[in-house]
């Protein structure tokens, strides 16, 4: 509890009316932090805090990278910024010694304010000082962890850039052919004319596959260990739900994910549907924030990394990675979602990466600046990303084959279309060819007629449905003809006494969720969900190996 003793030794609270501090005193929570214990992490809601012992740092989080802004000792106070501008919380704090705080909700830190003329002046001139002390140390902070030089449609280029995006890896991007970007790109990368060169910490990488930029920027391509609890093997919103849930409750956790965490929803540029965001989030966002809540609970994620072979050995199961390690695990979840389908038009597998496009990244915004758009597909990521990039094109289309969106598409996001002038939808229409010389130039549109128009195009992104890639499992683990995986009460062909858990597959102990089960909702909502549930299913699973 703190005592008026323990508010009369801050200056602050020594500058109250007597009345006004004897009230916040009594209302404050008396908080302790050990040594490495967060107090607050960027983005929480804010307080005014108070050090009354020990000493705390505040650390902001710049391209990837934690850095120390400031320390406060006994007496000082942090937490003013994001209340007085009406923000989240602008840094993270920690405490570097076992400390005390004193904790105030932001009704009575408006009352300091308002109420008291001298300690008003004081959190204002505060308030000045670390506004300017942010500004500075961003300003010296190097923003970026990779500088990539490449084409842009050089389809090596345009994977890297997806890469690094998608793992929240901040980087700048030299075109050589860009006369604007060539005076910046080293001489002897020139010279060597061989790209793409993704320079990271002073060195340079030519031509480098995903793994070797994984290792290159410290993301963790191996295990740590040769046994898990649980296994996850996927990375998208189902698989990091389980990540989370899993290791919070005491599993020793793996996750396996062959290019980025977030899987096909990490590439949709605005979820406003998703509960808890009223103004909407970016698939990366939402995955990055995951991502940190998995491995603030301890969850190995390893990245670039696919696996081959899946063995139903005992008492464990054994995954085996490309390159030949194995791992045993007492549970499996297979996360690993759908692939986006191909288009079928003449000449649109030549283009990928240079002009066509699987998703909406958001490193091809840039790119879109004052050009024409097509988008093919008529639900909600095709909705999404004709919304995004209606902000940089000249002109977006949508190109439907049926009558309309009404029936692929949620009501909010067909509004939104209809509300932006530089959007268009031309329904019972398809791509028939994809011309162009070393990258996209031109369109070829068939309607339901037959009738065939050559339209300029600088972009298309397809977004035509998408498929389970399941071909790798055990034929064991049953599926459906389409490839989804049977659990639960649709399996047909299982073995155990005991009925099968929700969302567990033929195989008892390895369990299936989100977008690549079978019957699942194509959603975001639904397949966290989902993640999260089956932890508890697989809790009773292990607890059943146990029993007599």
């Amino acid at each position: 509890m703190i005592t008026p003793t323990d508010a009369l030794s801050v200056p602050l609270l020594a500058a109250l009316p007597h009345a006004l501090r004897s009230r916040i005193v009594a209302r404050a929570a008396d908080v302790r932090a050990n040594v490495g214990e967060w107090i607050i992490r960027e983005g929480d809601p804010p307080y005014f805090w108070i050090v009354l012992e020990g000493e705390i740092e505040a650390v902001r989080t710049i391209a990837g990278r934690e850095r120390q802004t400031t320390t406060w000792d006994p007496g000082e106070f942090f937490g003013e910024v994001p209340l007085m501008l009406g923000s989240t919380a602008t840094v993270g704090c920690r405490a570097i010694q076992p400390s005390r705080l004193m904790r105030t909700d932001p009704t009575d830190f408006h009352a300091m304010v308002t109420e008291a003329t001298e300690a008003s002046a004081i959190l204002a001139q505060t308030l000045v000082r670390r506004v300017g002390m942010i500004s500075d140390i961003y300003a010296a902070a190097e923003v970026t962890q990779a500088t990539i030089v490449g084409d842009r449609y050089d389809f090596a280029c345009h994977d890297i850039r997806d890469f690094l995006s998608r793992n929240q890896v901040a980087f700048d991007w030299l075109d050589p052919s860009d006369p604007a970007d060539r005076p910046f790109v080293a001489a002897e990368v020139l010279e060597a004319n061989v790209y793409p060169v993704v320079v990271t910490e002073g060195h340079s990488l030519v031509q480098p596959s995903q793994r070797d930029l994984a290792e290159s920027l410290g993301l963790q391509t191996r295990p740590t260990t040769d046994v898990y609890d649980l296994a996850i093997v996927g990375g998208g919103p189902a698989g990091l739900a389980a990540a989370v849930y899993g290791a919070s409750e005491g599993l020793r956790t793996m996750m396996i994910e062959r290019e980025a965490p977030g899987g096909q929803a990490g590439t949709s540029s605005r979820i406003e549907n998703y509960l808890g965001f009223p103004g909407g989030v970016s698939g990366g966002d939402l995955a990055h924030r995951a991502l940190l809540q998995a491995k603030q609970f301890g969850t190995e994620i390893l990245v670039t990394r696919q696996v081959v072979e899946m063995r139903l050995d005992e008492p464990t199961f054994s995954i085996v990675l490309d390159g030949g390690e194995t791992i045993a695990a007492r549970a499996i979840v297979i996360a690993t979602g759908v692939s986006w389908r191909p288009l079928e038009s003449d000449g649109a597998e030549r283009f990928v990466g240079r002009g066509v496009y699987y998703g909406a990244a958001r490193t091809e915004a840039l790119g879109t600046r004052g050009r024409d758009v097509f988008i093919v597909g008529g639900g909600n990521s095709a909705g999404q990303a004709a919304m995004f990039f209606a902000n940089y094109a000249r002109r977006v289309t949508i190109l439907v084959r049926g009558d309309g969106l009404a029936r692929t598409m949620s009501h909010y996001l067909i509004e939104q279309i209809r509300s932006k002038v530089n959007i268009a939808v031309e329904t019972r229409t398809t791509v028939a060819r994809v011309l162009g010389e070393d990258h996209l130039e031109a369109i070829v549109t068939r309607e339901r007629s037959g009738a065939e128009v050559e339209r300029r195009a600088d972009a298309l992104f397809v977004f035509i449905g998408a498929d389970a890639e399941t071909g790798w499992l055990p034929k064991t683990i049953e599926r459906e003809d389409s490839g989804y995986v049977r659990t639960g009460r649709d399996v047909t062909n299982w073995t155990a006494v005991r009925p099968p858990f929700a969302f567990e597959t033929s195989v008892p102990g390895i369990f299936a969720v989100g977008d690549v089960r079978s019957d699942s909702v194509k959603r975001v909502a639904s397949a966290v969900g989902e993640g999260s549930i089956v932890v508890s299913y697989i809790h009773q699973y292990l607890d059943s190996l146990l029993s007599p």
